[in-house]
């Protein structure tokens, strides 16, 4: 009875983390951004890396013209480590165009991400810096909803919400509901962690460098603005797409890698935990995030295991029935079949990635440089 007993607290414990953020935001029920946003049109450098992207370059390009923005403000900076025709499309695609500019930078290795984007920001010359992804698409107002945004002089940064999930992943759908609830309070306590790849904006003179090994680039450089004094914001007026699966082993890949670059910021910067001169981000923010990331996918796999055993050491019929019932959750949810219990799922999903991210970098896994998934670019396509 004993694990039992364990097992059941360490799942209560998984879960609390979440439920104090999810009553505080029921309570609160905050809306938008915290910014004092304010009508403006500054130069916009857009940061765009760029490997091996042939077959999808060209749409993101045409996608960053139909943006409702003056486009002789508007500067866009490749930084490409192809080894296919991507940086001579880019080029073509340009050659003709009085504005946008272009700033093409050629990588001749593949270092990974985080190096790339040293050398994009350094060249980015404008006063707004926004970093998108080949494989993302923007709403037509997402620079103008950004400047607005960053024409508040407490805000140094601000991403947004993944609007529409490209391939149907429910899933992903679900949890990025979540996660926008989440985002949304911790901006108006003070500063939100997390900033999305397809759709991020710094202000240009609050950009600094980045760790070269980083996998977690865009939240990495949010965090240090926000260390360095200004506030970093999510608005879900910021609107991208974004393509998600909902199959469990597909997940993992994305998933997963993603989580590890957040679990390993945090380990980085566990300085600034608890650090009053960063006012409720690191009193709160930052200690919820501890929690949700790096303890309770242990607590949950601690809670499950014992469980699992202690039903099968004790009755083993309904040992056997847990592990059925578990087995169907994850089977079920990943084909987006739970009906009113597909946002727990979600949710149990995100924990299984972040508990893996952590065995990962337990075993010194982790790299810059990552295998494309080609199978998601056919979904953006």
């Amino acid at each position: 009875m004993s694990l039992l007993f364990v097992g059941i607290v360490a799942c209560i414990l998984a879960g609390v983390p979440f439920g104090l953020f999810y009553g505080l935001y029921a309570l609160w029920t905050p809306e938008g951004s915290p910014a004092d946003k304010r009508r403006d049109e500054p130069t916009v450098s857009i940061v765009l890396p760029t490997y091996n992207e042939a077959s999808i370059v060209e749409s993101k390009l045409e996608d960053l013209l139909a943006l409702d923005y003056p486009m002789a403000k508007v500067e866009v900076v490749v930084v490409d480590s192809s080894d296919d025709a991507t940086p001579d499309l880019v080029e073509s695609f340009f050659a003709d165009r009085d504005a946008p500019s272009l700033t093409l930078i050629r990588e001749g290795e593949r270092r990974g991400l985080a190096a790339a984007l040293n050398d994009a920001y350094a060249a980015a010359e404008n006063e707004m810096v926004v970093k998108t992804d080949c494989d993302s698409r923007i709403a037509p107002d997402a620079l103008r909803e950004a400047a607005a945004n960053l024409a508040d002089p407490e805000v140094g940064a601000v991403t947004g919400r993944n609007a529409e999930v490209l391939g149907g992943s429910e899933v992903e759908t679900d949890y990025r509901g979540m996660q926008g609830m989440v985002q949304t309070l911790e901006s108006h306590l003070d500063s939100t962690l997390i900033f999305h790849g397809p759709f991020s904006a710094f202000e240009n003179d609050r950009v600094v460098p980045i760790d070269p090994e980083s996998i977690a680039d865009d939240t990495e450089l949010a965090l240090k603005i926000r260390k360095g004094g200004a506030r970093v914001v999510y608005d879900p007026a910021i609107r991208f797409k974004e393509a998600s699966f909902s199959d469990f082993s597909k997940r993992r890949s994305q998933k997963d890698r993603r989580a590890m670059g957040l679990v390993r910021l945090l380990f980085q910067h566990r300085d600034a935990v608890f650090d009053r001169s960063l006012g409720l981000y690191g009193l709160v923010v930052l200690p919820f995030n501890w929690a949700f990331m790096v303890l309770s996918p242990w607590l949950l796999a601690l809670g499950l295991g014992s469980l699992t055993v202690g039903f099968l050491t004790t009755f083993p019929p309904l040992g056997l029935a847990f592990l059925l019932g578990l087995g169907g959750f994850v089977a079920l949810g990943s084909r987006d079949r739970l009906g009113s219990l597909q946002p727990a799922y979600a949710l149990f999903d995100t924990q299984v990635s972040l508990f893996w991210a952590s065995v990962k970098l337990l075993r010194g896994e982790g790299g810059p440089i990552w295998e494309v998934d080609e199978e998601l670019r056919e979904a953006y396509k």
